[in-house]
């Protein structure tokens, strides 16, 4: 030990009072064990500085940078208007002209069912036996329509055509008696489409024809109209012809004689029936309408 530690032990003792001392060894052992241990706790702290640095270094790491702060409010001038975040892309459809046009509908690549080319007798009606005269029908040429001012509807398209004359008596009437009234009959087939327009072109003829002379018949003019009509085949035009009666002799009998027309369409195929008369007699109506609804029968189960 230095004789200077020695020295101040010395006047330490001297202004104490009678208490023993400890020996120098024994304090300097004293201070050596705390300053070891001044140096255990010291390396203990710098150990937790450094750990809870990198554990916060790790945090702010993890959480990524802090938002900006938003500028302050300045009372120079408003505050900017803050520009909207772009849309995320949605899942839109394509522009029309993008599209991928539509398929055409599939077909079976088959031609359309050609119609009938010839028209055999089973497709003409059948007169009921109350109205049968018993003098049969006769197939021979000739017109299938009334004139109608030079126009020929339904001749366009045509596939084949035949026609025939039959005369009919009314029910109640004798046998051998003068028939009550005459049929020209006639069926026609048509290209597939055409049918239709025979009918629209007959319709017209008549509407574009409401008055003209009869021929071969000197001033007797002969006038037509269309009526309404429905329940007949897929369509039916229905118009009457209208004279004035005259006697055998020539005379007018102050009325009118009336004949009806009636075309009815099933499919592509056409059939007429065009009541005559018989020396000057009318149409009896209830007496048509029934035959036509026996030709459009005769139709149905020819083409059936």
């Amino acid at each position: 030990m230095s004789r200077e530690l020695t020295r101040l032990y010395q006047a330490l003792a001297a202004e104490t009072d009678e208490r023993v001392l400890a020996a120098p060894d024994r304090v300097r052992r004293g201070a050596d064990r705390r300053a070891r241990q001044r140096a255990a706790v010291g390396a203990l702290a710098v150990a937790a500085v450094v750990a809870g640095t990198a554990a916060g270094a790790q945090l702010v790491l993890a959480a990524g940078p802090d938002p900006e702060p938003a500028p302050a409010a300045t009372t120079d001038s408003a505050a900017p208007t803050p520009t909207p975040p772009a849309p995320l892309p949605s899942h839109t459809s394509p522009a029309p002209s993008a599209r991928t046009p539509d398929a055409p509908p599939k077909t079976s690549g088959r031609p359309p069912a050609a119609g009938p080319t010839s028209i055999p007798d089973r497709a003409f009606f059948t007169l009921a036996a109350a109205n049968d005269t018993g003098v049969g029908d006769e197939f021979i040429p000739g017109p299938v329509l009334p004139a109608l001012c030079g126009a020929r509807p339904g001749e366009a398209g045509t596939v084949t055509r035949r026609a025939r004359s039959l005369a009919f008596k009314l029910t109640g009437t004798p046998k051998g008696y003068v028939p009550d009234g005459s049929y020209r009959h006639s069926i026609t087939v048509y290209r597939p489409g055409r049918a239709d327009d025979a009918l629209a072109a007959l319709r017209t003829a008549v509407r574009d024809c409401p008055e003209q002379p009869v021929p071969d018949s000197s001033g007797v003019t002969q006038r037509q109209r269309l009526l309404r009509d429905t329940g007949y085949g897929d369509e039916s035009v229905l118009f009457e012809t209208r004279t004035l009666s005259r006697d055998v002799n020539g005379d007018p009998t102050g009325g009118d004689e009336v004949h009806l027309v009636r075309a009815v369409r099933s499919g592509d195929v056409v059939t007429v029936v065009w009541e005559q008369g018989w020396e000057g007699t009318s149409t009896e109506r209830a007496q048509f309408d029934a035959d036509s609804r026996r030709a459009v029968e005769a139709i149905r189960r020819w083409l059936a």
